[in-house]
């Protein structure tokens, strides 16, 4: 006899990548509310269903790092040297964003947030300039979509070396209150005493503490020069648990990173997009670093991870002349990043948040199926928390 049970969701007949390392699994999942209750091969349940034959049942995806403000700025500034485009406080994207009404900042984000959730992601980690008011403008943004935000803010006073350790504290502090995390522009921004103040904080409240770091050569060099210790060594030393782009590690900064823990996103598009470098993606891979990806800077790529999975894959096998795994590359967008963030997502099991995508098998390997040959128009459900974003039902 069989077992039929009632639930929220069925989705039934597609190929699921099962657990932390994507099984390709004939199965059906069953959803309730925002959480996978079972996957399962002979159950037989009732209520809403979904029919995923001859599609791809995956985790959906988590954009590691973006900067949703410089939406009004897209693909401006091109050819210039990055420290004109995107050194604060008097590069080209700040001054736009001054310029810039709050609603046309808030409009043009919503439009990104969305073009993210129709390519796969419902989770994103935004680095929020402008203070408490740029965290309440992605808060307005994010209004009524099914998207997670984790938002990382920051403040013009780190950038001031003469505001002192008790305001800039309280200043923090008081930023965390709105967000989850700070995220420091650079170490040749803020000192290294703001940095660890920072990263003292956020740790107290178990918030991520982020910075970019090593993302062109000079950036190193003159770390080097000045303090007698990359930008790598720096970060660790003054604790932030992610780092972001590594596209020029020196020295011995790979070994310091294998043996600390801090998360490091890569944003392979955005590093080819200001001609500062490949990241080295197969060597932080092979020091057992938990990789992450981003797409970064809206100002220079649209927000696709589907876009930055498949540059990722062929950059990095083209810069090692090496075979370089598909699944690890789709792990950088899914499982690993659950792991960074400590949340209840990146990959499909019971238990696990019901984010996920179903999209079309477009070839006989599904991760490649995914990475290669998956558009906007092959996706045919994006689920987020158990919300259907482009419901077809």
């Amino acid at each position: 006899m069989e077992n039929i049970i009632n639930h929220m969701l069925v989705i039934e007949n597609g190929l699921i990548l099962y657990g932390e390392e994507l099984e390709p699994l004939k199965a059906s999942v069953v959803i309730e509310e925002d959480q996978i209750t079972d996957i399962t091969t002979s159950k037989v349940y009732k209520g809403k269903k979904i029919d995923a034959n001859g599609s791809i049942i995956a985790p959906a995806l988590v954009n590691s790092h973006i900067h949703l403000g410089d939406s009004v700025a897209k693909d401006l500034g091109d050819g210039k040297d990055i420290s004109d485009i995107v050194k604060p406080p008097n590069g080209l994207k700040h001054k736009i964003l001054a310029e810039t009404s709050s609603e046309d900042i808030v409009a043009s984000m919503k439009e990104s947030i969305i073009e993210m959730l129709s390519t796969g992601t419902t989770t994103f980690i935004d680095f929020r300039e402008g203070g408490l008011e740029g965290i309440n403008l992605i808060k307005e943004a994010t209004e009524d979509l099914p998207i997670k935000k984790i938002v990382l803010g920051r403040d013009g006073s780190f950038m001031d070396d003469k505001t002192r350790p008790k305001l800039l504290r309280e200043t923090i502090i008081k930023l965390l209150k709105s967000c989850d995390g700070i995220a420091a522009s650079g170490l040749g921004e803020i000192s290294d005493e703001t940095a660890s103040i920072i990263t003292d904080e956020c740790r107290k409240q178990g918030k991520i503490s982020a910075i970019h770091v090593a993302e062109y050569e000079e950036l190193q060099i003159n770390s080097l020069n000045e303090y007698g210790a990359t930008e790598v060594a720096r970060a660790l030393q003054t604790g932030f648990n992610m780092l972001v782009h590594l596209t020029e590690p020196l020295s011995d900064d790979l070994k310091l990173l294998s043996s600390s823990n801090p998360s490091v996103v890569c944003c392979p598009r955005s590093n080819g997009a200001l001609n500062v470098g490949i990241p080295p993606i197969k060597e932080l891979h092979d020091h057992g670093i938990n990789l992450l990806l981003g797409t970064d800077n809206v100002m220079f790529n649209s927000p696709n991870m589907l876009q930055e999975m498949e540059y990722s894959l062929k950059v990095t096998r083209g810069y090692y002349k090496q075979y370089f795994s598909p699944e690890e590359i789709f792990k950088m967008a899914t499982v690993n990043a659950g792991k960074a963030l400590d949340m209840n997502i990146g990959y499909l099991k019971e238990g696990m948040a019901a984010d996920l995508i179903i999209i079309k098998q477009n070839s006989l390997n599904p991760i490649l199926s995914i990475i290669n040959r998956t558009n906007k128009e092959n996706i045919k459900f994006v689920i987020s928390d158990g919300n259907i974003f482009n419901s077809q039902i």
